[in-house]
Parts: structure tokens; C-alpha cells; sequence
């Protein structure tokens, strides 16, 4: 089991520590909903260094990130980052990632934890007749992820920039908690504002201390990962593992909007058929209208009682004090208002299927 450059910092706040994508991390502190709170309302900082950071360097390094990504990366400029995924042959998802132009030939790739060895394998396939320079720092670098309303005030003492002047998907190389050329990027993955910071392992220590020092009087505490996912799940975001995977299609989860055809990628005339053609089934929306917390492998039904799906990502929503999920379903039950149930249990509770996201600030 690996633990991040913070394991002792979580262990001395009293974390309770689980292992998840072979690391062993803080799922919770003071407990999910009051954790989720802080982020929704004030500000939070999770701990989110077991993510892999791949370098794609050199004349080639936008050629291959062109061939094995679904989006467009010749858009970005320096400075700009840019919510993809990597399809396999087959129709799925190898991972989901977000691809940063940090030089006009450097490209940092952030990708899911649990995926690291299988993604640098994937990507290296491609680059074998690519050839570009390809490094993977995922073991040497932290990530914290410092989330809520009250983020950029809290944090503005600590850099030298103006952090309100970072618009959501864009970054800055600069100086942050005493540490210089750290990436400071507005890429959050809870609805609810913030930065990702990017420093190497044997300076996390020292930011975290001053983010928590400068935070105190804005309510920051630590948050753990049972609250990432009740944030990323009230916004509709896609968890890796859930509700995309080797056998689901992009086009499937509501990924067209990062799938462009203006180019040649992995398995993109398939998927471009695919869209011509429309998809059988879709990644939907669904509240619960009575009392009950949807869990990911739970059955979705029609209203005969068939069994039409299942979910994916299920919670009790914080926010919202009701049971929110997604899953998927063929398409003729897709559309917002459609009353479906799910089966609790040995119980079937009526379900609507709403509009994304569910929270909305």
C-alpha cells in the first residue's frame, strides 16, 4: 500500500484512513456531510496526491496526445487546460484526464490513480511510432485541492498573482505558500469553485501548513474522499470505475461534447458511426421521490417492473436531503421528467429522471 508525502498529517487530524487505488487515503474526518458543508459553503482542502502526472515533451508531444485523447488539444494555448478522455478499441474508455498546455511542446496529463500503469501502457502503444519524450512523474509530485466559495480569498496571501483573475480551466506557473513555479489550476471537480495546486512531494508539506494556517479564519478543514464523491456526483461529474469504463462509449455517459471528429483518434471513425447511427442506451440523471439512498449495482426498472439499467453512482445527496444517482438506460427512457423506479432492497421506489446538474449553486 503506497500513502502520500501527508499520510502523517491525515493520521495526526484523526482521518480515517482506507486504501483506495493501492494508496491508503483519508475517506473522512469530522464525517461526509459536514465535510461536504465546508466545501459547498466556506472552503476545503483534500488531499488528492495519489492522482498520476504523465509529461509529454518535444515536437511530437501534440501529435500523440492528438491520437490518444478524444478532444481537440491543438485548441489549447499555454495556460489553458482541457477535460478529455482516452478511448480504447473497443469502444470504451480507457481513463478520463485533464491534458495541460504548460509550454508550447510540454503537456502535463492528469490522470486517475487507479489507472496510472494502464494508461502510461496504452499512451506508450501509440507512441511507439510517435515518438514523443514521455515522462511519468506520478510518484514524485503532490496535488491538493483547495475547493469552496471562500477558496480565492483564503488562499490570495499566499501568492504573489491574482488568483480571482484564473478562469475556470486555466492555469499559472507561479509562486504559491513560499514555493516557487507551482501549478496553480482552476480545474476543481466539486462544483463549488477553488484550485488544484501541483508541487513536488517534498514541498506539499509546507503548503499544506500555510493553506491551513491562511485558511483558519475562513472555516478551512480537511476533507476526505467519501465528500469528493457527494460533491463530483451533486454536479453529474463522472467517476472512472462508476459511470465510464473500459465498455462504455463516450458518446454513451454524455461525453460528445469531448469528442471531436475534427481529427483522427483511437477508435474515432467507430465512434463517429456510433453518433451517426445514435447510441442504444444513455447516462442519466434520477432522484429519488420517496425516502432511500440509491447504491452503485442497485437495478433501475420501468414502470411494467422490467429491468431496464442499473446505477452507477448513488448517494444521499447532502445538498439536496434526497437520494441522487446516475445509470444507464436505453434511450427511450432518457428524457427529463420520465418517472422510472429502482429496487432498494426487496422494495421498488419511484425515480425521476432529471436534467444535470443536480445541485445547482
Amino acid at each position: 500500500m503506497k500513502s502520500t508525502a501527508l499520510h502523517a498529517k491525515h493520521q495526526a487530524l484523526g482521518a480515517k484512513m482506507v486504501p483506495f487505488a493501492g494508496y491508503s487515503m483519508p475517506v473522512s474526518y469530522e464525517g461526509v456531510n459536514a465535510e461536504h458543508e465546508t466545501v459547498r459553503n466556506a472552503v476545503g482542502v483534500f488531499d488528492v496526491s495519489h492522482m498520476g502526472e504523465f509529461l509529454v515533451e518535444g515536437p511530437k508531444a501534440l501529435e500523440l496526445i492528438q491520437k490518444i485523447s478524444s478532444n481537440d488539444a491543438s485548441k489549447l494555448t499555454i495556460g489553458k487546460a482541457q477535460y478529455s478522455c482516452m478511448p480504447n478499441e473497443t469502444g470504451g474508455i480507457v481513463d478520463d484526464l485533464i491534458i495541460y498546455r504548460v509550454k508550447d511542446e510540454t503537456y502535463l496529463l492528469v490522470v486517475n490513480a487507479s489507472n496510472i500503469q494502464k494508461d502510461w501502457d496504452h499512451i506508450n502503444k501509440y507512441n511507439a511510432a510517435i515518438g514523443a519524450e514521455m515522462r511519468d512523474l506520478s510518484d514524485n509530485y503532490s496535488l491538493l485541492a483547495i475547493q469552496g466559495p471562500k477558496a480565492v480569498e483564503a488562499m490570495q496571501s499566499l501568492s504573489s498573482i491574482d488568483l480571482s483573475a484564473i478562469a475556470f480551466y486555466n492555469f499559472e506557473v507561479a509562486d504559491f505558500a513560499g514555493i516557487e513555479n507551482v501549478i496553480i489550476s482552476a480545474t476543481g471537480y466539486t462544483g463549488s469553485g477553488g484550485f488544484e495546486i501541483y508541487c513536488k512531494n517534498e514541498e506539499v508539506e509546507q503548503v499544506w501548513d500555510k493553506v491551513m494556517e491562511a485558511g483558519a479564519k475562513f472555516g478551512i478543514k480537511p476533507i476526505g474522499l467519501a465528500a469528493r464523491d457527494t460533491l463530483r456526483l451533486e454536479m453529474g461529474y463522472c467517476l472512472y470505475g462508476n459511470d465510464i469504463n473500459d465498455t462504455t462509449s463516450p458518446l454513451e455517459a454524455g461525453l460528445g461534447w469531448i469528442t471531436k471528429f475534427t481529427k483522427d483518434f483511437v477508435n474515432s471513425e467507430a465512434l463517429k458511426e456510433q453518433k451517426e447511427n445514435g447510441v442504444s442506451r444513455k447516462l442519466v440523471a434520477f432522484e429519488l421521490n420517496e425516502r432511500g439512498i440509491p447504491r452503485q449495482g442497485y437495478e433501475l426498472l420501468d414502470q411494467e417492473g422490467n429491468v431496464i439499467g442499473e446505477v452507477t453512482s448513488g448517494t444521499m445527496s447532502p445538498s439536496l436531503g434526497k437520494g441522487i444517482g446516475l445509470g444507464y438506460v436505453p434511450v427511450e427512457h432518457t428524457k427529463p421528467g420520465t418517472e422510472l423506479q429502482i429496487r432498494i432492497r426487496k422494495n421498488s421506489l419511484p425515480i425521476t429522471i432529471v436534467k444535470l446538474p443536480f445541485y445547482k449553486p
